[in-house]
């Protein structure tokens, strides 16, 4: 499945326990994970992974943190600040790819990540 420019990809859960999450998930809603690491395990979906359980501590208070998908990553960056966005989080690498996060001017935050 191929990722669509600037549409919701990826869904991330910031959650205080890892593993009592993934308990709650698999338990409620049948949910199986590929695990990467102490603090991280994406969720699988029936065309691929298509979000995330984040252990954060403190305790998480920003909740969900939807990811969308970029064609042109350094594009989307200038899009965003030039909307009036602030940017939380610079552009990082990953496993697959880099992102950047940011908070829309109602305080959400929110992810951009590209495979290029």
């Amino acid at each position: 499945m191929a990722s669509t420019h600037h549409e919701i990809d990826y869904v991330e859960f910031k959650v205080r326990d890892l593993v009592a999450a993934k308990r709650f998930y698999a338990a409620a809603f049948g949910w199986q994970f590929n695990d990467y690491g102490p603090e991280y395990a994406g969720i699988k979906g029936q065309l691929g992974e298509l979000g995330g359980l984040h252990q954060s501590a403190p305790a998480p208070s920003g909740g969900t943190l939807a990811i969308l998908y970029s064609n042109d990553l350094e594009k989307t960056l200038a899009a965003v600040k030039a909307a009036g966005g602030k940017v939380v989080r610079e552009p990082f690498a990953f496993p697959g790819g880099r992102r950047f996060q940011f908070t829309d001017p109602s305080g959400n935050e929110l992810g951009v990540w590209s495979s290029r």
